[in-house]
């Protein structure tokens, strides 16, 4: 292989441009994090960056090395994220063109947002792969150079170099690196860490991490191929990709030591956790390594390690806020969520708070089931899973039969916001769904005229969540001579959805 093919990425690491621009970050010790977790844990700053994210590292790097007459021309890339500020004030710190291709999708906030730092919008397609399409069709037509978001050897040196400045900056501290953990979209932060860091001291450990349900890089590294997936989870948009790059695959084939996965409400967690530690605000993607940090503590048993998390970005929309706050605690497992039935006589609920004892009620949902119980939707502080399962040992030891719903969606997301029992009949031939779509203005509506198939809606729940993913709980009366229609019905429509018929929340508060 030749060296373009292959590149020497410990001395395009060394020689990256990014300092006319981008930031030496702090690499910060987290106290709280660290006694929780029993280890030493530091973050390394990147929600610091002028950008509030690592993208600018690599995007500059890329346009700063472009030559003369390519940078006369400008540049374009597709991004609706961090990548397109990267970009856009990337181009004008060199005095150079950026068009960004966005889809008509995006929120006017990151619209506005690449504007203010010179970047010329483009809106087009309802998706990254439309816009995708036609950055490149732009890229021919006005002689365009293309920055890739994570798939060119100059982006990821340019992401390396938060390797390089790791080992630096840890020198002045105690105790030697374990493990350093970077989250994993498209792999150019993951990549280039690992290049720089395994060529100067390969006994650290690095350690991707993704959600379960955008795990594009450990399918593809179990495989021994890149795996594009049919669907990913939007929560932590930023690396919310389906298809890993050809060359940050090669080099995470080669070099990364391990792939996490954590679920949403360890980022949540995550995000509170950086949180009380530095009263900053990191995005879902942006914590996602700090969760992996901790799963990874706790699955190695890991006691007195020194671990660092790259805390990547903190490009966040404010109502989504409401989402993370109400997930933390659960993700944190310092909250349980428990279905609790209650004999319907004088004292039941006194008694029941009593064993509760001097836990912290922080959630209580009530409805009159019949005349011999009460099904009770309850959420609990806990210190963590085992005290949660004591608790449970104690309200079955006293005849208060008792579920878990603290890892139940459909009971955290919909139930508890519709407890109130059933209307009589609405039973007949009902079916239960979760669905998910991509939420952006007008795709509820899109949502309701899909779903106008003729059977009759007898449960209807949607709720903004401020994410990035669009949730309804739905109930169809559905005749059993219709499902074969049914099933051709869900496939049309084209969206991700659970059968929830026989969900024990769902039987207990709304069947």
């Amino acid at each position: 292989m030749s060296a373009a093919q292959n590149p020497n990425y410990l001395q395009k690491i060394l020689t990256a441009r990014v300092y006319d621009l981008a930031h030496e970050t702090p690499l910060d010790f987290a106290p709280s994090l660290s006694a929780r977790t029993g280890n030493r844990l530091f973050l390394k700053r990147e929600d610091m960056q002028p950008v509030f994210s690592f993208k600018l590292r690599g995007a500059y790097n890329k346009i700063a090395h472009l030559p003369a007459a390519r940078l006369k021309h400008g540049v374009i890339c597709a991004s609706a994220g961090n990548h397109a500020q990267g970009v856009a004030m990337s181009a004008a710190h060199l005095g150079c063109r950026a068009v960004i291709v966005m889809p008509v999708t995006t929120p006017a906030i990151k619209v506005e947002a690449v504007k203010k730092r010179g970047g010329e919008v483009v809106l087009a397609g309802n998706s990254y792969d439309e816009a995708y399409a036609r950055a490149l069709e732009l890229e021919k037509a006005e002689k365009l150079t293309f920055v890739h978001p994570f798939d060119d050897p100059d982006v990821i040196a340019g992401q390396g170099t938060i390797g390089m400045e790791i080992l630096r900056q840890h020198k002045r501290q105690e105790g030697e690196i374990h493990a350093i953990f970077v989250a994993i979209g498209g792999g150019g932060l993951a990549a280039g860490v690992a290049a720089y860091v395994k060529a100067v001291q390969p006994e650290i450990k690095v350690i991707g991490v993704e959600t379960f349900d955008a795990d594009d890089m450990k399918r593809s590294l179990a495989a021994g191929k890149r795996i594009k997936l049919d669907h990913v989870g939007l929560f932590a948009d930023g690396t919310a990709v389906q298809l890993v790059g050809a060359e940050t695959f090669r080099l995470c084939r080669d070099l990364l030591d391990e792939v996490v996965l954590v679920d949403t409400d360890a980022i949540c967690a995550a995000i509170k956790d950086v949180f009380e530690d530095t009263r900053s605000i990191l995005e879902p993607s942006g914590a996602l390594a700090v969760a992996g940090a901790k799963e990874y503590a706790r699955v190695e048993k890991l006691k007195d390690k020194t671990l660092v998390a790259v805390a990547s970005g903190a490009n966040t929309n404010f109502d989504r806020l409401r989402f993370v706050a109400e997930r933390a605690e659960i993700g944190e497992q310092r909250e349980a969520v428990f279905a609790v039935t209650l004999p319907e006589r004088p004292g039941a609920y006194k008694k029941f708070v009593s064993l509760v004892g001097k836990h912290n009620i922080t959630e209580f949902n009530y409805r009159y089931h019949s005349e011999a119980e009460a099904h009770v939707y309850v959420g609990i502080q806990v210190a963590n899973r085992a005290e949660s399962l004591r608790l449970m040992k104690s309200l079955q030891k006293h005849d208060y039969p008792v579920i878990d719903l603290s890892e139940d969606e459909t009971a955290k997301l919909h139930v508890r916001h519709m407890v109130g029992g059933h209307t009589p009949g609405t039973e007949i031939g009902e079916r239960i769904y979760r669905f998910e779509f991509p939420e952006r203005p007008g795709a509820l509506m899109h949502f309701l005229n899909r779903m106008s198939a003729g059977w009759n809606i007898s449960l209807f729940h949607y709720r903004n969540h401020g994410a990035d993913t669009g949730r309804v709980l739905t109930g169809m009366q559905v005749p059993p001579k219709d499902e074969e229609k049914f099933q051709a019905f869900l496939k049309d429509l084209g969206y991700r959805c659970w059968d929830e018929t026989e969900n024990p929340a769902y039987r207990l508060f709304l069947g």
